[in-house]
């Protein structure tokens, strides 16, 4: 049944692109490949590109979706970053889970180190009550090591600068959900800081230059509303306005914005130390940027911004650029949403890509953990990867006798109990769409297989094969800090 259904939809088949001479695209790739040459010294600078939740099949349906919206073959299309010279494949396991969740992953990229699921840069021996910066088992972070380095550091990120990923960027805490003083138990609010306050409170250098993202309600107390939203407050307990302090401790230079009209003022040339919060919460779906009330920047623009406002400083600087809510996404089980903030992420490497120099700029692009996306059921070449599974003939039927879209998900809140949804009526393209899942959840799960590196300049090639998740942080530190090992 299987060579007959592959057949049928081969005779049927339009050619997406004119007819293509594989053999010579391949010799071509091939002299590309033999001309490499490995890039050596020290890295100036160091940009950490995080796809959170950007499994290979994500990759995979993102390059062809990213294609398919440009009028060109997806298929054949390749996304920023897999024109990569280096790739490799990242195990995700935290010390004590098989499948871990972004505390401990991104803790492993950023520390070197694994730790243990729902911790953030402190080791596998943490205690709820080792909080602040003398608390023993702390592990230092990359941008820690930047910073104290005389470079310039900075996060940019479409969740909450306080959520998991982007906190390991500055913060320890044994307990992830700490984002906020009201997260923290009531008993432990003196002595454990929470994760806004130590951003603010960052005792690194002079302090990160730069933060944008969102999560404005855990920097504003709770009785201050928010600037944008009617009805909503801020939710610290403490009293303190973050926003505030952040400017006065920048001093002059120091900057706080929340929305588009204020992002575009910023003068990067002025070096300016800016803290940038466009929700009280993760900020808008790519897809959904353009309805926000105030206005949004992409990620594009604030990866521009960034490195236009980190490249003033003459030692270099250290940046992560984190693609939050592709895991949002997936967690809600919308392929939709996922897709077009991964090709929004891509733009943002492209982006990155036209402001740094090669021969100097460290650029490693990886993924957290991955998801349960999965892409199957035989659809012609050119079919829409967020349509249903078909041949250019008709849809392709399951064993009920309904069709089926291409992507689905193992596990989520797609899944139904007792009989399938028959889709032939449904616009399984919109938006707003939830792929049929197998296994039903209030929220589609992560996965514990490998993800995806790819990197380019200084040191990259140390970046290839199967390697454990924490060592993407010692070929990092390798490439920054090259000079100084060579010369001990």
């Amino acid at each position: 049944m299987l060579t007959t259904l592959l057949l049928s939809a081969a005779i049927a088949a339009q050619p997406a692109e004119p007819p293509q001479d594989y053999a010579a695209d391949a010799r071509a790739a091939l002299t590309e490949h033999l001309a490499r040459t490995p890039v050596t010294g020290r890295a100036k600078n160091v940009i950490v590109f995080v796809g959170d939740g950007m499994s290979t099949s994500t990759a995979t349906a993102a390059r062809i979706l990213d294609g398919q919206l440009r009028g060109v073959d997806g298929e054949s299309n390749a996304l920023s970053f897999e024109k990569f010279p280096y790739t490799g494949l990242s195990k995700t396991y935290s010390h004590d889970f098989q499948v871990s969740d972004s505390a401990a992953t991104a803790t492993a990229i950023m520390t070197g180190s694994k730790t243990r699921s729902g911790m953030i840069n402190v080791t596998l021996d943490a205690q709820p009550s080792d909080c602040g910066p003398d608390a023993p088992n702390r592990l230092q972070s990359l941008a820690e090591i930047a910073e104290t380095a005389g470079k310039a550091t900075g996060l940019v990120s479409t969740a909450r600068i306080t959520h998991a990923t982007p906190a390991t960027v500055y913060a320890h805490v044994p307990e992830r959900d700490w984002e906020s003083d009201d997260d923290v138990p009531e008993g432990l609010r003196e002595s454990c800081p929470d994760i806004a306050r130590q951003l603010i409170e960052w005792p690194a250098g002079d302090g990160l230059e730069l933060a944008m993202g969102g999560g404005r309600a855990g920097f504003l107390p709770e009785d201050m509303a928010d600037p944008e939203h009617e009805g909503e407050f801020g939710n610290r307990l403490d009293g303190r306005d973050l926003t505030a302090e952040w400017v006065e401790k920048a001093g002059e230079n120091g900057a706080y914005v929340w929305n588009r009209e204020q992002f575009d003022a910023l003068d990067a040339a002025a070096a300016p130390r800016v803290l940038a919060l466009f929700e009280p919460s993760h900020m808008q779906y790519d897809a959904d940027r353009a309805d926000d009330p105030a206005g949004e920047p992409s990620l594009s623009e604030m990866t521009a911004k960034a490195i236009d406002i980190l490249s003033a400083d003459e030692d270099g600087f250290f940046l992560m650029v984190e693609g939050g809510r592709i895991d949002h996404a997936h967690h809600g089980g919308n392929a939709y949403r996922a897709l077009t903030d991964a090709v929004a992420f891509s733009k943002a490497v492209e982006m990155a890509l036209s402001k740094v120099d090669p021969a100097e700029t460290l650029i490693v692009v990886t993924a957290d953990h991955g998801h349960t996306l999965t892409i199957s059921g035989y659809p012609a070449r050119g079919n829409p990867i967020l349509g249903l599974a078909a041949t250019p003939a008709a849809p392709i039927k399951a064993q009920d006798g309904k069709p089926y879209t291409t992507l689905g998900y193992a596990n989520g809140p797609g899944a139904v109990d007792g009989e399938r949804p028959d889709l032939s009526d449904v616009d399984v393209r919109d938006k707003d769409f939830r792929q049929q899942a197998l296994v039903p959840s209030g929220s589609e799960t992560h996965t514990g297989d490998d993800v995806p590196i790819y990197a380019k300049g200084p040191w990259a090639h140390l970046l290839t094969g199967v390697v454990e998740q924490n060592y993407i942080f010692h070929a990092m530190r390798h490439a920054m800090t090259y000079e100084d090992n060579a010369a001990e």
